[in-house]
């Protein structure tokens, strides 16, 4: 799919598919056979039914499961808002191809297939603070290049990310979207220091103020402050909900990808649950505007779609106990 214009991108954002009444129904009523008091097994039991939803499958099936990390560079690195420099980017991405980095450990544990997408490291985005990150092309070009990765074959997919800076563009993008200030929605990243983080907050203000005109329009903010990798798991985000796919979403920089798209539509991210809680500072209230309880809380802050990696041995762990435990017949096992 190759994107042509916003309008265009917008349309599709505004059809989306609602996902199986059916098979959700058909999962939640198995559960109640089950051998446990019913609901007994809390989130594993709406995991089942969410599965059921978005695969359209009332015994839904993990068979092909793939992360997805985008990779990009960010041109607002030069106003000192990372801790690392931006070629730390390109030097990760092949820790990545060596099978070195933490989300090889995670998702051959987890039996996910890894595929990482680099999006033109040698041309970093425009520095939001003077120009927008991305032009409409660039954008686009992004988000095709998202949408097209996600396939109807897969069963579950995490999205991830690497963008040295690019918590900078996740807390832009989340207080265009739902205010409150940058300082809200600003933290440390990868570490950096008081003077670091301020000088994240002033330059999250001086492009929401040099971008005022765009900020009423949920894509124009993702390509006017956003990042290439962003706006892939943007493309992905929607690709996957048009392929009856869920999705597991990573940290802040991940949920906040794919904001728009809540922005957008209604229920836009319906087909996603968020992985866990992350320990910058605007991923908790990102999650709580968007209505998305996480799965897990490990204080966790690496990106690279760790955390998405490890809620899937969760997503696992639900399947199998519905697929697998018996019924109260079948066990023979008096009802109360």
């Amino acid at each position: 799919m190759s994107f042509k214009s916003l309008d265009e991108l917008r349309a599709a954002c505004l059809d989306l598919p609602a996902g199986s009444d059916t098979a959700a129904g058909a999962v939640a009523r198995r559960q109640d056979t089950l051998t446990k008091p019913p609901g007994s097994l809390g989130r594993l039991e709406t995991i089942a039914a969410w599965l059921g939803r978005w695969q359209g499958r009332d015994m839904p099936k993990l068979d092909a499961v793939k992360v997805f990390v985008f990779a990009g560079n960010h041109g607002v690195t030069a106003q000192g808002v990372s801790a690392y420099p931006s070629e730390v980017t390109v030097q990760m991405v092949a820790n990545f191809a060596g099978g070195g980095a933490a989300i090889n450990q995670l998702a051959r544990i987890a039996g996910a297939k890894l595929d990482v997408i680099p999006l033109d490291l040698d041309h970093p985005t425009g520095d939001f603070t003077q120009v927008p990150a991305m032009d409409e092309q660039a954008f686009l070009a992004a988000v095709s290049t998202g949408y097209d990765a996600v396939t109807k074959d897969l069963d579950l997919v995490c999205f991830g990310e690497m963008g040295i800076g690019n918590t900078t563009p996740a807390a832009a993008i989340s207080t265009a979207l739902f205010g409150g200030g940058a300082e809200k929605w600003t933290g440390r990243g990868t570490g950096v220091d008081d003077a670091g983080l301020k000088r994240k907050v002033v330059a999250i203000e001086a492009g929401l103020k040099r971008h005022a005109d765009s900020l009423s329009d949920p894509l124009k903010i993702a390509a006017a402050l956003g990042g290439r990798e962003l706006a892939a798991i943007l493309g992905a985000t929607v690709a996957a909900r048009k392929n009856n796919v869920p999705v597991l979403l990573d940290g802040f920089v991940c949920t906040a990808a794919a904001a728009p798209l809540a922005r957008l539509h209604p229920t836009g991210l319906a087909h996603t649950i968020a992985a866990h809680v992350s320990a910058e500072a605007g991923h908790r209230r990102l999650l709580e505007a968007l209505g998305l309880p996480p799965l897990l809380d490990l204080g966790m802050r690496l990106g690279e779609g760790s955390g998405a990696c490890l809620a899937i041995n969760i997503v696992r762990s639900a399947l199998e106990c519905h697929t697998r435990m018996a019924s109260f017949a079948e066990a023979g096992v008096s009802e109360k």
